[in-house]
């Protein structure tokens, strides 16, 4: 078995189209997290962040598979957009614009309008303010450390509770939030 540890991640592209046992794997576990932290910024009405993260991983294979080192970008970045564009698309798929769920307004595509930006940022606001809305101050930090990219058991040191009660404040402030977007869609359609 070979050690790709010190091999970069263009080379290792490039080594996956090949067909190089293991090149490709070693890229999807370098980036998996990353995908993961990508996919935590959005929330998916009716779906679950495993649902993204899978989208996003798909996206990975993509950029693996299509990355070309003469265009000028590094595979970080390339793999970065392949991502966004396909959690983009599931997005867009449950008919929920990417730009309104997406929490950090300064990753925003390219291309986007000043208004479509003015709305992402009303929109923002909204969703902070439901966030606090329907959430226990627990819930709450527990929520944000978890979208910052934390795991459970970082939380769990942060709030001084153990692992087992983060995993229950995320099920329950995902259950909370589904039932407080869903209404409010409701409200909207009518």
């Amino acid at each position: 078995m070979q050690d790709w540890k010190k091999t970069t991640d263009e080379r290792l592209a490039l080594l996956a189209q090949t067909g190089e046992e293991g090149a490709e794997e070693e890229l999807l576990n370098r980036y998996k997290s990353a995908v993961r932290a990508r996919a935590r910024k959005f929330f998916l009405a009716g779906g679950e962040t495993e649902d993204l993260v899978q989208e996003g991983m798909i996206g990975l294979v993509s950029a693996i598979r299509d990355f070309r080192p003469d265009g000028g970008r590094t595979f970080k970045n390339f793999a970065y957009l392949c991502v966004s564009r396909r959690i983009y698309s599931a997005l867009r798929a449950a008919g929920q614009p990417p730009e309104y769920a997406d929490l950090d307004p300064d990753s925003m595509p390219e291309g986007i309008s000043p208004e479509e930006s003015l709305l992402a940022g009303e929109r923002l606001a909204e969703f902070r303010a439901t966030l606090t809305g329907t959430l226990s101050d627990f819930e709450f930090r527990v929520v944000s450390l978890w979208l910052d990219g934390m795991s459970y058991a970082a939380i769990a040191q942060t709030t001084g509770k153990d692992v087992k009660s983060v995993d229950n404040a995320l099920a329950r402030s995902r259950k909370k939030l589904q039932s407080a977007f869903l209404a409010q869609r409701q409200k909207e359609n009518r």
